[in-house]
């Protein structure tokens, strides 16, 4: 009996090791037709991901989609959210399988290899937040995050992106993202690709940011130069 215990208890630790393995980011970069060098970037959080192409050298936004995930074993399941180039998707599971090693993963039956960008650190926001509410004129005005209509920021420890869509209607509203730090309670935005206006794209945005009971508080000026101070809260 102890032996059975034993074994159970491995097997249990080495899924859950497993499946923190893959929390972080990764990259792959390829060739358009026009031989455009393109990079798709997947950010994996606790139970969360997204994967975005962009022209490497531009900026250019291509595609975006994301999805709720679990990894049993060597086999990953994803519940489609959003999905730019086939939003009849959303809603439905796919799986496949991968090979994981600390700086690399190969989906099994394909030519796709990507490269380790992160591992979930050194930035202290890593996770998948949903708008939660806003400050506005001294005035806290919450929001149901469980609502179809969500804007979701999602960060490894050197990534970040914000999507906002609607998993109702399919509806995909805009996105963008890039490399992110946070110091000193400034949380620093270095746009790498921007879905609605590609001249957003090398800009730095430098906001405030706290935690307070769990929810992140961020503040300063958006990218259109609007004061903003915005709530966010973790998914579960």
């Amino acid at each position: 009996m102890k032996k059975v215990i034993i074994v159970v208890v491995t097997l249990i630790f080495s899924l859950s090791t497993h499946a923190q393995g893959i929390i972080g980011a990764w990259e792959t970069i390829s060739k358009a037709q026009n031989g455009d060098q393109l990079k798709t970037v997947v950010i994996f959080t606790e139970g969360y991901q997204v994967s975005t192409t962009y022209d490497a050298t531009t900026g250019k936004f291509i595609s975006t989609n994301g999805s709720a995930w679990k990894l049993e074993g060597n086999t990953i399941t994803e519940k489609i959210e959003f999905h730019t180039k086939k939003p009849a998707l959303v809603g439905t599971e796919l799986t496949y399988n991968i090979a994981i090693s600390d700086n690399e993963i190969k989906i099994i039956n394909s030519s796709t290899i990507m490269k380790r960008l992160d591992n979930g650190t050194p930035g202290v926001l890593q996770g998948a937040w949903l708008m939660s509410g806003r400050v506005k004129d001294g005035k806290t005005q919450m929001r149901d995050i469980n609502r179809p209509r969500k804007t979701m920021k999602i960060l490894s420890g050197t990534r970040f992106q914000w999507i906002a869509y609607n998993t109702e209607t399919k509806q995909f509203m805009g996105t963008g993202g890039g490399t992110y730090t946070t110091k000193n309670g400034e949380y620093t935005e270095n746009i790498e690709f921007f879905s609605k206006d590609d001249t957003k794209v090398g800009r730095k945005l430098q906001f405030n940011y706290e935690l307070i009971d769990g929810k992140w508080h961020h503040s300063g000026l958006s990218s259109k130069g609007a004061p903003i101070h915005e709530i966010w809260t973790i998914r579960k």
